[in-house]
Order: structure tokens, then C-alpha cells, then sequence
């Protein structure tokens, strides 16, 4: 989807104009891929826009950092008022939030440790990722022929700007075969997630999910799904999944801060019922609990007002 420009951008302490959010052409994260970044989103509530969970994307971004040996040169605390004061910058009752730590410029190698940090926030309009209709209809999923990374070869554990080249080729190359979705495949063959997305299959009344151990990110919607459909009265736990059991599943679904929660209608052409029962009941509970209509979940909305 196109950007849609917004009045502002945090960068570096300080809110600039759109068009003057700048780098440098040799800044190191465009060379080499060293930053870390987040998606946040912030919803239309009564009280004004709320962002979702921002104080867990905040400290995930640091683990990123972390995971990384990148130094963030803000605290938790200071990201987390930039983020609300760039929300309220743009005027907007909804958004989608892009934080973003990156190595800048000055320095050029592969050895790090004498770069610069810099950070930036930027908001603009976007809609659900996979389609507004993606919980009726449900989405198009096909297997990568690309692997998810390895532990040991690039931390999937890290919401890292250059992991996600591997992820970008398995979109691209679901979307040219006329599909909406990638699954990746861990290097020994099981499901880690989507490209951008968890994903969550339904067996026998059981919700199940991949853990970290086979290459997916440590999701918050994916934390958030299992939040609610344990209050549901759901039984969901996180375990590995073989390719098949994604064809054999009763009901299936996607999930992310872009995506929200989405409908799978089929996984590289095995048709599987959609949308579930259960998919609908988490899918609507999701909706109303990221615009605080939820009083068990309110604490999840941070107000940006």
C-alpha cells in the first residue's frame, strides 16, 4: 500500500517536517541492513487515539537493539512519550506507527561498534495489511521455497531490518504464484510463521502455535491472541507444527500488528474451512479490545491524548 504523507516525524529528539526526515546515502543501515524497527498501531477509541501495547513493542525494540549490540541512546520511557507525541503530531484518530533504530552516519565497515545510533518515529493511515476482508474471506497462503533463518545465522528472535530481505522473497514470490501469503519453514522443515505474520492452526478443539525454537518472532499479537482465546474458554498452547498440519487443519488464521487477525481460506491449494468459528469469536473480541470497548484489556491501549 502507498504511504500516505503525515505532517510530522520524530527523529533523533525532535519532530521534523515529512519531506526534510532525512539520511545520508552512505548511512550504515542502508548498506548493511543493521537496524531495528516496530509496527504499531494506534486505534480510534472514546478517549482519542490509543495505541496498542505500546509499551511491549517499546521494550521488544530494545531486546532487538539488544540482541543486535546496538546501543539506543533513549530509554524506554522517552520512546514511549516520542511515540504518543508523534501520534498526537500527525492529528490523527488512527495510524500506524513505525519506530525505527538504525546505525547512521559516519562510519563504514563491517565493524559497528563506532557508529552512531539513531532513531525515528513516523505515522501515516494504513488499512488492514492482507485486505479489510480478510476475516471473512480469508487469505491465499503458498510454502516458500525460501528458508526461514537459522538461530545461528541470523537471530530471528530480532525484529531486525535486514531479516526481512528473507521475508520479502517469500512475499513477492507468493504474490507472482497468485497468492496473498508466504509460510516459512524453519531449516529443519517445520512451520516457523508467515512473512510478516504468526499463524495459528486449529486441530481437534486445540489452537496451536509455532514457538520461537522453530524461527518465529516473539509475536504481541500472537501474545494477544493467546491472552484471549484463553478467556474464550479456548484451549491454546504454542507447539510445532509439521507443513501437513497446516493442510489437515479444521480452521486457520493469521496474525500482526499490520495484518490484525485474518482468516487462512487455503494453504498451498488444500481448501480449509474459513472463516472458523473460532477465528470469528477471537477476530471480533481483537476488534473490540484494540479500541479499549473491552474493560479486562483496557490496560493493553495506551491514550495518546
Amino acid at each position: 500500500m502507498p504511504i500516505t504523507p503525515t505532517d510530522k516525524i520524530w527523529m533523533n529528539g525532535e519532530l521534523v517536517d515529512w519531506d526534510k526526515a532525512q539520511v545520508h546515502v552512505l548511512t550504515h543501515g542502508l548498506h548493511y541492513g543493521s537496524g531495528v524497527f516496530e509496527g504499531i498501531r494506534a486505534y480510534e477509541t472514546a478517549d482519542g487515539p490509543a495505541v496498542f501495547r505500546l509499551t511491549e513493542h517499546i521494550e521488544r525494540l530494545f531486546n532487538s537493539a539488544k540482541i543486535l549490540g546496538m546501543q539506543i541512546p533513549y530509554t524506554v520511557d522517552e520512546l514511549i512519550a516520542a511515540t504518543k507525541e508523534t501520534v498526537r503530531a500527525t492529528g490523527l484518530s488512527s495510524c500506524y506507527i513505525r519506530p525505527i533504530a538504525y546505525l547512521g552516519y559516519g562510519e563504514m565497515g563491517l565493524n559497528t561498534l563506532p557508529c552512531s545510533v539513531d532513531v525515528s518515529i513516523a505515522c501515516w493511515p494504513w488499512g488492514a495489511y492482507l485486505g479489510d476482508d480478510a476475516v471473512a474471506k480469508g487469505v491465499r497462503l503458498k510454502t516458500s521455497s525460501w528458508t526461514r533463518h537459522d538461530h545461528n545465522t541470523m537471530p530471528p528472535a530480532a525484529k531486525t531490518t535486514g531479516n526481512y530481505v528473507n521475508s520479502s522473497l517469500a512475499k513477492v514470490e507468493a504474490i507472482k504464484a497468485g497468492y496473498d501469503e508466504a509460510v516459512m519453514l524453519a531449516p529443519n522443515g517445520l512451520v516457523a510463521e508467515c512473512s510478516g505474520e504468526n499463524i495459528f492452526v486449529v486441530r481437534q478443539g486445540k489452537l496451536i502455535t509455532p514457538p520461537l525454537a522453530a524461527g518465529a518472532l516473539e509475536g504481541i499479537t500472537q501474545s494477544t491472541v493467546l491472552t484471549i482465546a484463553h478467556d474464550l474458554g479456548y484451549e491454546a498452547v504454542i507447539d510445532n507444527l509439521a507443513r501437513t498440519d497446516l493442510y489437515i487443519a479444521d480452521e486457520s488464521f493469521v496474525c500482526g500488528t499490520a495484518a490484525e487477525v485474518s482468516s487462512v481460506n487455503s494453504v498451498d491449494d488444500r481448501e480449509i474451512p474459513c472463516p472458523g468459528p473460532m477465528t470469528t469469536a477471537i477476530a471480533e473480541t481483537y476488534h473490540r479490545a484494540v479500541r479499549r470497548e473491552v474493560d479486562k484489556y483496557r490496560s493493553w491501549c495506551e491514550t495518546a491524548v
